[in-house]
């Protein structure tokens, strides 16, 4: 859903989206969003900058300021260039699909060498599978039981998870922040 009026919107619905100082979101997925409080703090201590506000209004008795919708960050944050290694970040890799047979329910991760045969927990040896493919495969070896997933795991960049985060978009957007969000988009003639 994109939201296009806050004037109605409790203030736990109106976060700021954070931008790097490179007008970047930090984060896709998820989107790197503030609550409206860290956001107000920050704008008091200097850290950051209102790009865009919403159209509501917050008061103290002795000062009042639009809520900043979209803030940046006034010093550079490098990101890192590899994720952390986590249950949500292999199924983002993944794009949320069984990597055996493409469903895209019941998902959990599935060792492709078994560790009951030496097979470790990371990134090249992980792969999201559903419950039944999960199941099926069992402790064997892909080859042994006909199972090869569709793409061999591998270690993402961060930039490759930001990609596959596009395709997921999170259920609220405020209209201020689309000109910030997938801006490398192809544009539409």
């Amino acid at each position: 859903m994109i939201a296009s009026s806050s004037e109605y919107l409790p203030l736990e619905k109106c976060p700021a989206l954070v931008l790097n100082a490179d007008y970047r979101p930090l984060s896709y997925y998820p989107l790197s969003l503030w609550s409206w409080q860290d956001a107000v703090r920050d704008v008091f201590l200097d850290r950051v900058n209102i790009v865009s506000t919403y159209d509501r209004e917050i008061r103290s008795p002795s000062f009042s300021m639009k809520l900043p919708s979209v803030i940046s960050l006034k010093h550079f944050v490098k990101p890192s260039e590899f994720p952390n290694f986590t249950r949500f970040n292999v199924f983002l890799r993944d794009k949320f699909t069984c990597l055996y047979c493409g469903d895209k329910k019941n998902l959990t991760f599935d060792h492709v060498v078994p560790k009951s045969l030496g097979g470790l927990t990371t990134w090249e040896n992980v792969a999201t599978a559903c419950s039944p493919c999960n199941v099926r495969k069992g402790g064997k070896m892909p080859k042994a039981c006909g199972m090869i997933p569709s793409v061999q795991p591998y270690k993402p960049t961060e930039e490759q998870l930001h990609r596959n985060g596009r395709h997921f978009p999170p259920n609220f957007l405020h209209e201020s922040w689309l000109d910030y969000l997938y801006w490398d988009v192809k544009l539409e003639p």
